[in-house]
Order: C-alpha cells, then sequence, then structure tokens
C-alpha cells in the first residue's frame, strides 16, 4: 500500500474501499472481505445507509482500530452547525468507533459553513482526525481555505480518465488540500472498461483496464476508492503496486479527457434542484 500525508501530517492510504450502492445486505460482507484482501481505507457516507453495517465489520475484523482507516460524510440535510455536529456523533455510534479519521461535507450547498463549523470544533476534540469536503469546485474550496481556520484535509471529487479534473487539482496542490476520486472507473459509463487506449495499455503490462485506472490516479497523487461486491475483483483492484506506467502511457491516458462529468455538474442550477429533491426524499432517513 502506498500511503500520503495530509497537511495536518495524517497518513492516509492512497486506495481505499467505497461502499457507495453497497446494499445493506451485502455491505458487512464486502467490508470484511476487503479488509481481508488488505484493503485499509474504508469509505462510506450518512446517505449510503450503511454505516451500521460498515461498523459491524470494523467490529469483527479482529484488526485494531488504528490499523483502520474510516471515513464518512455528512449529508446536506444535516448541514448547520448543531445538527452536523450531532450527525457525526451519530455516524460514530453506527460506526461503533470513538473517533473518525476523515470526516467530509458531502455536497457544496445548503449551510455547509455551519457544518464547517461543527467539523472543526470535533477535530479540535480529538474526535476526528482530519476534515475535508467533497464535490467542492475550485472557487468554493478556495472560499473555505480562506475563511475557516483549520483548511480542509482532503476534497473528495469525480476523477477518472475521462474526467480528470487537471485544473482542480493544480488549485488544491497549490492549496495543500489532497485531491480524491470518486468513480475511478466513472462507473462502467462511456463503455470506459473496453475503451482502446486502456486495453492496450493493459495489455502490455498483463494487467486490467481497472489496475491500469487505479495506477493512473496513483501516480498523479490522488487517493482512489475502487468498489466491489465480489472479492476476487477487490483483490484484483488492490494489486497495483508491483508496477508502474511509462510517462508515455501516462500521456495516452492524459489524451482521453473530455474535461466534462460523467454524472452532472455541480454547479449547474439543475443539479442544486436535484439535490433539494433527493433531501426531500431521504428526509427523516438518515
Amino acid at each position: 500500500m502506498e500511503y500520503i500525508t495530509l497537511n495536518n501530517g495524517v497518513k492516509m492510504p492512497k486506495l481505499g474501499f467505497g461502499v457507495f450502492q453497497i446494499a445493506k445486505e451485502d455491505c458487512e460482507r464486502c467490508v470484511l472481505d476487503a479488509i481481508k484482501v488488505g484493503y485499509r481505507h474504508i469509505d462510506t457516507a450518512q446517505s449510503y445507509f450503511n454505516e451500521e453495517e460498515v461498523g459491524n465489520a470494523i467490529s469483527k475484523c479482529g484488526l485494531p482500530r488504528k490499523d483502520l482507516f474510516i471515513t464518512t460524510k455528512v449529508w446536506i440535510d444535516n448541514y448547520g452547525y448543531e445538527q452536523a455536529k450531532e450527525s457525526v456523533l451519530k455516524s460514530m455510534k453506527k460506526l461503533k468507533v470513538d473517533y473518525l479519521d476523515l470526516v467530509l461535507l458531502h455536497q457544496p450547498f445548503s449551510d455547509y459553513y455551519g457544518a464547517y463549523r461543527a467539523l472543526q470544533e470535533l477535530y479540535k476534540e480529538d474526535k476526528i482526525r482530519a476534515i475535508g469536503v467533497s464535490n467542492f469546485a475550485p472557487d468554493r474550496l478556495t472560499d473555505m481555505i480562506a475563511f475557516n481556520e483549520i483548511p480542509p484535509q482532503v476534497n473528495q471529487v469525480e476523477v477518472n480518465p475521462l474526467h480528470q479534473q487537471i485544473p482542480a487539482q493544480e488549485n488544491m496542490v497549490k492549496r495543500h488540500v489532497q485531491m480524491e476520486a470518486w468513480a475511478p472507473f466513472g462507473e462502467g459509463k462511456n463503455n470506459m472498461f473496453h475503451n482502446p487506449v486502456l486495453l492496450n495499455i493493459a495489455e502490455m503490462y498483463q494487467k486490467s483496464t481497472a489496475q491500469v485506472m487505479l495506477r493512473w490516479l496513483m501516480q498523479r497523487d490522488i487517493v482512489a476508492l475502487a468498489k466491489s461486491t465480489h472479492i476476487e475483483r477487490m483483490k484484483e483492484n488492490i494489486e497495483i503496486f508491483d508496477f508502474f506506467l511509462s510517462d508515455e502511457d501516462m500521456k495516452k491516458i492524459s489524451e482521453l479527457d473530455t474535461k466534462e462529468s460523467l454524472f452532472f455538474d455541480h454547479q449547474t442550477p439543475e443539479t442544486v434542484d436535484m439535490f433539494v429533491g433527493m433531501v426531500s426524499d431521504r428526509k427523516g432517513k438518515i
């Protein structure tokens, strides 16, 4: 495993196991399988509805708490100072931990300033080792850094070969915020697993296209979250530390960038409307 050091000195595994869209009935098994094959970084969120199952796996895995890096995210409807703080403490109970390694604000909407004040306070109380945001565009991230006592340690955003986020990463590097990639495979959209460029590179290294994508992220110093419900695929995804892509290969992948999200643009009114609807649908369920 490779590690990066956050701007507060905390070490974070560069490859994590994400549990987005893993059903409650499968989640505990999947996390136990992920830990079994070597993952030590587990990423969940209040809005994934599986924190308790992740907590069950953490308590059963047999590893010391210090050997795991656990992330959760505060949902929009829990923003605002008091509610955010209460929700994080509730997440800790669900996850069966007395501290969290990383807590992120999941989306750049509603009262994220109030919620971030709560994260800063919990950080000072040693209940959270690192704090940050998710899906914050460069202007919003820069604003958070400029007007808060504790700068975000991490910004988790969509990064994959078709949406490479080069300017966003340049801004994060400049401001000492670690980029973390969700959907590193783009959920297979645009036939990404069968992209001819990626297939050709994978063949040269006798690796899968998924392994090539994850290795590409490692070499860009981006933390990545891989997800699978199959232990064989989990094992394959973590076997990326025994090869390096050449500069030429990295350049070929860089030319795949469309500079457009495969999902949605967080900076459009339509996306805000979509998340307002999601908040309404999930009211009282988180």
